[in-house]
């Protein structure tokens, strides 16, 4: 039984393990993890502040985007991640602001965006976020929200045109009008504005020491949602993100 609308623990394989003493997560995948019955009752996650369920609310979101991007996206998860994304694009500022109706969608987007992303996998938004919760004990959601839309735009040139329903599901209008550098701008566009809207940094300047770059861009290469990732990278790509963010 959930108490935060996010990380879709109830339905997916995954959970990670923080090694303290190496500022490492370890992404751990096993499918006896799954719980053979789940509850999900917005009331239990009524309680959470405002901090709390944005954070838990964007990482939702990047779950669904990840998602709907990833290598291994097929027809089957693309459904359940467009409308994750959908869902949560209309529910998450409700649900900050304490609205029944902005609680019951996130309950169902973040269940949703898991039903998909756990048969599919992520990509290195959450690789670079892991990294910043293993050195820094960053809240996971916020670092996936200050890092999406940049790694977004940098995945962009090889989504195809992925971007032009992301956005469309973001509540951007005329997308089919679009080219597509406007689409994908627009996605990324949109997705920076929900994330600013409910309180998460912009940048990670009062989060990351310059002197550690090096260190989370080799541990977020090594991470195990890397391979996943649309576009390939490697440990100077990553690196360079980071310091986008600064």
């Amino acid at each position: 039984m959930p108490t935060t609308a996010g990380t879709a623990a109830e339905v997916t394989i995954n959970y990670v393990i923080t090694d303290v003493e190496r500022k490492r997560k370890f992404v751990c995948v096993d499918v006896h993890d799954i719980p053979e019955v789940a509850v999900i009752d917005p009331d239990m996650m009524a309680t959470m502040p405002k901090g709390l369920t944005a954070a838990t609310g964007m990482d939702a979101l990047t779950h669904a985007i990840e998602g709907f991007t990833t290598k291994a996206a097929w027809e089957m998860t693309d459904m359940f991640h467009l409308k994750a994304i959908e869902i949560i694009a209309k529910s998450l500022r409700g649900a900050v602001a304490g609205t029944d109706a902005g609680r019951d969608g996130m309950a169902l987007g973040q269940h949703v965006a898991g039903m998909g992303f756990s048969n599919v996998g992520l990509g290195i938004v959450h690789s670079m976020a892991h990294c910043l919760g293993a050195v820094y004990d960053t809240p996971h959601g916020v670092a996936n929200a200050i890092l999406l839309p940049t790694v977004m735009a940098y995945n962009a040139p090889v989504t195809g045109d992925k971007y032009k329903y992301i956005a469309a599901a973001m509540g951007v209008e005329g997308t089919e009008a679009m080219t597509p550098d406007e689409y994908r701008k627009a996605a990324c566009d949109a997705v920076k504005r929900l994330s600013q809207d409910v309180g998460i940094p912009a940048d990670l300047k009062a989060i990351v020491d310059p002197a550690d770059l090096d260190f989370l861009a080799e541990s977020a290469y090594a991470d195990a949602c890397r391979p996943g990732n649309p576009r390939d990278t490697s440990v100077a790509e990553i690196k360079e993100l980071y310091q986008k963010l600064l």
